[in-house]
C-alpha cells in the first residue's frame, strides 16, 4: 500500500529537512526562481478561472497545481522549508548557520522568480505598456490593492497584526499540505493528499508570502494603486514573520513532537531512502 504512517512521515520531515540544508547555495537559489515561477503560474490561472467562473472556489480549486508541481519535482519553498530544516537543526543533523543560508538563499531565489515572472505577465497583459484591459488585469489590480490597502485602512497596529495573523493561519494550512504529500508513496496519493489543504488557504484568502512576491508586483506593474512601501510595510514583511510562526510552530513542530520515533523503533519498510519532494 501507498500509504505511509505519521511516524514515518516525520522521518521523511526530518530527512528532507536535513537534505535542503546541505544542498550548494547555487541549487538552492535555483530551485526557489523556478518554484517561484511555478506559484505565480499558478496564481494567474487561479485568478483568471475565479474572475471568468464569478466564484472564488474556482480559483481555489486550480491554484495547488502550483505546489504539486513544486513537491513532485523537489523545488525549494521557503514555506515549507520554515518548518522542515528547523526540524533537522533541532536533531542535529543540520547546523544554524545552514538554516539561515537556506532560508536567505531560497527567498532570493523567490524574489527572482516572483519578480520576473510578474514583469513577464505585465509586459504581456498590457502589450508592453500600450494599453491593455481585460480580467486578468483587473484580478491583480485588486488582489494587489486588497492584500496592502486593506490593511492599510485599518491602522498601523491592526492592519500589521490582522497581516501577520493571515500569514500565520496560511502557511499552517500549507505546511499541512506539504506534510500530507508525505503520507503516500504514490504521485497519485501526493496530489490528493496535498489538494485540499492548499485549495483551502487560496479560498479563505490567507497570505502566502511566496505567492504575493508575485502577485502585489503584477498588480503594480499593471496599474494597482501600490507603492513598493505599501506592498512591504503592509504586506510582504508581517505576512513573512507569520509564515514562518505558522508553519513551524501550528504544525511542524507539534507533528514532529507527536509523532517523532528513534530510527531503530521504525518498522523496517520505514528505513527506505526518503521520498522526494518539498
Amino acid at each position: 500500500m501507498s500509504y505511509v504512517a505519521p511516524p514515518e512521515v516525520t522521518e521523511d520531515m526530518l530527512a528532507q529537512g536535513t537534505s535542503k540544508s546541505e544542498l550548494s547555495s547555487w541549487q538552492q537559489l535555483l530551485r526557489g526562481t523556478i518554484s517561484g515561477f511555478v506559484l505565480s503560474g499558478a496564481t494567474v490561472m487561479a485568478i483568471l478561472a475565479a474572475e471568468e467562473a464569478g466564484n472564488s472556489l474556482v480559483g481555489a480549486l486550480v491554484f495547488p497545481m502550483g505546489l504539486a508541481v513544486v513537491v513532485i519535482l523537489g523545488l525549494e519553498l521557503l514555506t515549507g522549508n520554515f518548518a522542515l530544516v528547523p526540524l533537522a537543526v533541532l536533531e542535529g543533523r543540520a547546523r544554524l548557520s545552514s538554516l539561515f543560508r537556506s532560508f536567505g538563499v531560497v527567498l532570493a531565489g523567490h524574489v527572482i522568480g516572483g519578480l520576473l515572472c510578474a514583469l513577464l505577465f505585465a509586459a504581456w497583459l498590457t502589450e508592453f505598456w500600450t494599453g491593455g484591459a481585460g480580467l486578468l488585469i483587473d484580478g491583480l489590480i485588486d488582489t494587489a490593492e486588497e492584500k496592502t490597502l486593506a490593511y492599510q485602512d485599518l491602522g498601523m497596529s491592526a492592519g500589521i497584526s490582522l497581516a501577520l495573523l493571515s500569514g500565520i493561519l496560511c502557511n499552517w494550512l500549507v505546511v499541512l499540505g506539504v506534510v500530507m504529500g508525505m503520507t503516500s508513496t504514490s504521485t497519485t496519493g501526493k496530489l490528493a493528499a496535498l489538494w485540499l489543504p492548499i485549495a483551502a488557504f487560496f479560498y479563505l484568502e490567507l497570505e502566502h508570502a511566496v505567492v504575493n512576491l508575485f502577485v502585489i508586483p503584477a498588480g503594480m506593474m499593471v496599474g494597482a494603486d501600490v507603492g513598493v512601501v505599501d506592498w512591504l510595510v503592509w504586506n510582504q514583511v508581517p505576512v513573512l514573520i507569520g509564515n514562518l510562526i505558522g508553519g513551524f510552530f501550528l504544525l511542524g513542530l507539534p507533528v514532529y513532537l507527536a509523532f517523532r520515533t528513534k530510527q531503530e523503533d521504525l518498522p523496517a519498510d520505514a528505513a527506505e531512502e526518503p521520498s522526494e519532494g518539498l
